[in-house]
This record gives C-alpha cells, structure tokens and sequence, in this order.
C-alpha cells in the first residue's frame, strides 16, 4: 500500500480517531487528553470549539465507514453541544461550560458558532437523527445574529447579543466558510455554497488585494486593515499579530473544495489559481524546516517562529486537495510538485506526537531548544486539524483514483454508504 493509496489516508484518520476513544468521552461530552500521558485533563471546562471539533471528528469517521463507535461518538457529542452548550432559549451557545452544562462564559462567537455549523453538517452527513434541523436551525442563526451585510461574520457578542468591540476577524469567517462547504456536501443546497463563496471571495480576492495577496488577520468593523490589533501580543492563542502561513495552507484546501464544487469566484483567475497562490505563499513565507513558523512578516521573517501542529496538518490536507484538482485540470507537473509536498509534511507528522499518540500543539523554533509543548485547558483542539488532514487526504486520493469524472455531487465525503 502506497501514499497514493486512499486506504493508507482512511487508516491515519481511523487511527487518529482510536486515540480519543474512548477516553475522550464522558458522561459530559468531551475531555481533552494529554498527548504524553493519554489521561484526560482535570479540568472540567468544555469548550464549544472543542465539542463541536469531536463531533465534527467522529462524523468523518463514518463517513469513511469506520467502526460503529464512531457513529455512538459523534451521536454523544451532539446532544452535549445541543444540551449543554445550548441556551434553553434555543438562542445561541455558551463559549465555555463546565461538565453540569453551567456556563463559565457565556460569549457568543462568530468563531464558535462557524464550528456548530460545522458540527451539525458533518453529523448531518453522517445520518444522525436530529442533525438536519440543528443545521438548518444554525444556519439562520449565523444569518440573524452574525451576517454583516458584507456577506461576512461579525465577531464576539455577549448573551444578549450586544457586539462586544468594533472588530472584525479572517478566522472566524474562514471557519464558516468550512462549515458553508460542509452544510453544502451534506444537503447539496446550492445557497451554503454561494454563502462559502462569498466569504472566500471577499477574504482571499478582494481584501487580499490590499496586502499583495496576503491574508490579514484582523479588521475594523468597516472591514478596514486593522494592522496594530494586538500588537503587543504575539503569541494571542486566537489573533496574533502578523500573517498567519497556517492560515493561508488552510484557505488553499477550501479554495480547492470550492474549485472542486464549481464555483468559480467574482473576480481573478479561478479558485484554484487562487488556492495555489496561498499555498505557494505559505510555503515561501513560512516554512521553517520541520513545520510552518505560526507568524510572519509580509517578508517572511518570523514574529513568532514556534512551529504548530494544525499548521502542518493543514498543509496536508491543502496538499492533498490542491494535487487532487491539479490533477483534475491535467496540471501534471503542479500535480507532482504538490504530492511532494504532501509527502514530505507526512513525513514530519512524527514529531508532532507524543508518546500517547496524540498531538502536541506546538513545537517550539529550533533556536528556543525545539522542545513539544503540550496544549493548555480548556483545550480547543481535539486532533481536529490531522482528523481533517487525514480525511481530505482520504477522499481526494479517492477522487484522483476514479474514474468518474463527477465530482460535483454533495457525497463527495463518504461516498455509498
């Protein structure tokens, strides 16, 4: 079995999975393990990131027709992100419960709210009763409480809705641009495509434009470049300063999936065009040898030089994605090129595991000693990005090795099933 084999990719993805169950789970939804010792951590606060990641997790899991505990996971995970997360009200999630479903903070995110977008599509995917509606139900949420006008997300508001500063941010609006493309394979409902598209349109062509195709991070409520936020905090775990090389790895695989989808954009010369530029961008900037530095100057020189796990895995999974549509197009020698790439982040996957199997979040700049250092409570990052790396590696070597030239259809993740 070789790397070009989609079963090789199906099995890092059941594996990856494997190590969360079932320690991962409780009677509460979802712990973080440690990645040295596997053992979940004490803390008990459970963050909606984090919730909406597991279930989004264990949903691929079935749409690769992986164990039946995989379906019981996700299944698990959805009613404590309906039942815990969720206000009596139906109106919005709390940011940060406890383990009773009492909330710690009750912030409603643009960022949080993308992921159970995210999570009620993957579970919708995957035929879990219930989903459809908390999809549906979601959807019209993000549109009355967060759409801007813009076709774009606004940002932090609190319970009642009041927005929380003038601040505008590409992160959360990427996530829901993922999470667009997610409710688009699940219904094929042609309006979360077109919603997808204008959010990637706006963020990667037309406010690009601005910083020589680069990705800026954050906004003022006019959509302006924000270029002092947080200035003087550079390793903010959710808006640091700088240009983002993981950010733009993970904009290339959903230009790729909306190329893929047919989308073409409002302006440029196509989506994977686009998606190729910020990889290459990625790749030019940020790549420090053994991983992607978390921030960059728009020349390259490193602000913060630690290398993060999701960087590199979402440079898998951009990988993947790009040489699948290369391919597509009978773009050989990108074809190839990208595949290189892949296989020589594949080859760093190691160092970012720790002796329980599971990720380390970051690995610190070779001057600073290199060492792993694990992620901190409560925790947002359940091996979501190398699930999802390893579930886009998966179906794209799976569309690179059919026949079929269809690849406009909404199954395009689990296929028959």
């Amino acid at each position: 079995m070789t790397r070009r084999d989609p079963r090789s990719h199906r099995g890092r993805l059941l594996a990856t999975l494997r190590l969360q169950y079932p320690d991962a789970l409780d009677d509460a939804g979802f712990r973080l393990l440690h990645p040295v010792t596997g053992e979940p951590y004490t803390d008990d606060r459970r963050h909606l990131v984090a919730t909406c990641r597991s279930v989004s997790n264990f949903a691929t899991g079935v749409a690769a027709d992986g164990p039946g505990w995989c379906l019981g996971a996700a299944e698990h995970g959805l009613r404590f992100l309906r039942d815990a997360h969720g206000t009596t009200a139906g109106d919005g999630y709390h940011l940060v419960v406890d383990a009773d479903g009492d909330p710690r903070d009750a912030t409603r995110t643009a960022y949080g709210h993308a992921f159970v977008l995210l999570a009620y599509a993957r579970a919708t995917d995957a035929g879990i009763d219930g989903a459809a509606a908390g999809l549906e139900a979601t959807a019209d949420l993000l549109v009355e409480r967060f759409h801007d006008g813009t076709g774009c997300l606004r940002s932090d508001c609190g319970p009642e809705w009041a927005e929380l500063e003038a601040y505008r941010g590409q992160n959360a609006n990427m996530h829901a641009c993922e999470a667009y493309l997610a409710a688009y394979e699940a219904t094929a409902d042609p309006s979360y495509l077109e919603r997808a598209r204008r959010i990637a349109a706006r963020i990667t062509i037309d406010l690009a434009a601005e910083t020589d195709g680069l990705l800026w991070e954050h906004y003022t409520a006019d959509w302006e470049h924000d270029f002092g936020y947080n200035a003087d905090e550079p390793r903010h775990q959710f808006r640091p300063p700088g240009y983002q090389p993981g950010h733009h790895l993970e904009w290339a695989k959903l230009l790729a999936l909306l190329d893929r989808y047919d989308a073409e954009p409002s302006a440029g010369g196509g989506w994977y065009d686009r998606g190729l530029e910020l990889f290459d961008d990625a790749v030019d900037r940020g790549w420090v040898g053994g991983g992607f530095a978390y921030t960059v100057e728009a020349d390259g020189t490193p602000i913060v030089p630690d290398r993060y796990g999701w960087a590199l895995a979402e440079g898998i999974g951009s990988a993947a994605a790009l040489a699948e549509r290369a391919g597509a197009r009978d773009h050989g020698d990108a074809a190839t090129r990208l595949r290189a790439w892949h296989d020589r982040l594949l080859d760093c996957v190691a160092d970012y595991r720790g002796p329980a199997g599971l990720w380390y979040e970051t690995r610190l700049a070779d001057a600073d000693g290199g060492d792993p250092v694990p992620p901190e409570p409560p925790g947002v990052e359940p091996d979501y990005h190398p699930a999802g790396a390893f579930y886009e590696s998966w179906r794209s070597a799976r569309l690179a090795a059919s026949d079929d030239d269809d690849t406009s259809g909404r199954r395009i993740g689990g296929g028959d099933r």
